[in-house]
């Protein structure tokens, strides 16, 4: 190979569908020797039509909707579209069932950031570290399906309030799930923190400056990893969330590892949460018993997601459907600050950076 040809600039594209990518992105990286000079997004590849869709549906039909634009933050998007609606028809919830809200969003929250920081380790090559990830997801994940009934989609909310509640044996069964993850992820986080493989692969990688976040929009952990100190659960607190011990966790390193860590934190609050909510669980209804009258009207919710806040609009007029819907995902603008995370970051760590981001194709391109 000449001097010449080393040193010439070419594209690589990369996707929609790439064996380093969990999901369908697509973007070109101009590339010099190893180096990433420039990066090229483009989105729409998995676009649904799900927004036109939810204008030809009731609004309870919109819950089971919206609740399959994302696996991974599947509680949210119903959450939100009932809080837009509440508030519209100035519904009030049950108290116990915004403590129950509170538990489905936390242990969904518990799940989504183990399998991120599981996928880290399978692409850094520590597959060892990855399966014990996955393990300990899967005691979340056995934890929703026997409260829930299902894995991934719960259908835990309703118009109103919650669609299930948890009598004694489901309140031990969490008690009994979370004595066993609590310690497991404590570990993990140690693991993180210390192991020379993660921190060789993450350190310095990836850099989103806190400059440069701020100009993105960014979100989330992505942005709490860049010295970010922004959460929907205590900016705008919403449920019982102001009467919980909700943590902020920020880090100034700018950098994957930043991202893994504030994850980590994140679950271990978030299993902090759960055990106050459930020793303070009140008794009462768990809805306001019916399918409640949503008049015509407009407003915006706003939920903190497992990767950032999430907003959604609610317009609605005297039709069964609402006239417009619409949302704001964290993946929108997280997405857009990989132009700053891949620039001048090396071919070979292209997945680990984009997976810290912890993207959602799904819900960004719908």
């Amino acid at each position: 190979m000449t001097e010449h040809t080393v040193a010439s600039s070419y594209k690589i594209p990369v996707g929609p569908l790439h064996v380093a990518l969990e999901e369908p992105m697509y973007f070109r990286v101009s590339v010099k020797g190893e180096t990433i000079e420039n990066v090229e997004l483009n989105a729409g590849h998995v676009h649904r039509g799900v927004e036109y869709l939810a204008t030809k549906r009731t609004l309870l039909q919109n819950m089971i909707l919206t609740e399959r634009i994302c696996s991974l933050c599947s509680n949210s998007h119903p959450e939100a579209l009932a809080m837009a609606a509440e508030t519209i028809g100035a519904v009030e919830v049950p108290e116990r069932a915004q403590y129950l809200r509170v538990i489905a969003g936390e242990v969904k929250r518990v799940a989504s950031h183990l399998f991120n920081v599981g996928i880290l380790a399978h692409l850094v090559g520590f597959e060892a570290l990855f399966m014990h990830a996955m393990q300990v997801r899967e005691v979340a994940q056995d934890l929703k399906e026997a409260v829930y009934g299902n894995r991934m989609d719960l259908g835990a909310h309703c118009l109103g309030g919650t669609r299930c509640d948890m009598d004694d044996e489901a309140i031990a069964f969490m008690r009994t799930a979370l004595d066993k993850i609590e310690p497991d992820v404590r570990e993990l986080e140690k693991t993180y923190r210390t192991n020379g493989s993660i921190l060789r692969r993450t350190r310095g990688i990836g850099i989103l400056t806190h400059e440069d976040a701020i100009a993105c929009g960014v979100v989330g952990p992505v942005a709490r990893a860049s010295d970010i100190q922004y959460d929907v659960r205590t900016a705008a607190p919403y449920h019982v969330y102001d009467r919980l011990p909700v943590e902020v966790p920020v880090l100034d390193g700018c950098d994957v590892w930043s991202r893994a860590m504030i994850r980590l934190q994140e679950a271990v609050n978030s299993i902090e949460i759960l055990w106050v909510c459930l020793d303070h669980l009140p008794d009462g209804p768990i809805n306001d018993g019916g399918d409640p009258y949503i008049p015509p009207g407009q407003a915006i919710a706003r939920t903190e997601a497992p990767r950032g806040e999430l907003v959604y609009y609610l317009k609605t007029n005297d039709e069964p459907e609402p006239e417009r819907l619409k949302w704001r995902v964290p993946s929108y603008p997280n997405w857009d600050a990989l132009t700053f995370m891949l620039k001048e970051a090396k071919v070979a760590d292209i997945a680990i950076i984009v997976n810290s981001i912890d993207p959602c194709i799904s819900c960004t391109e719908r």
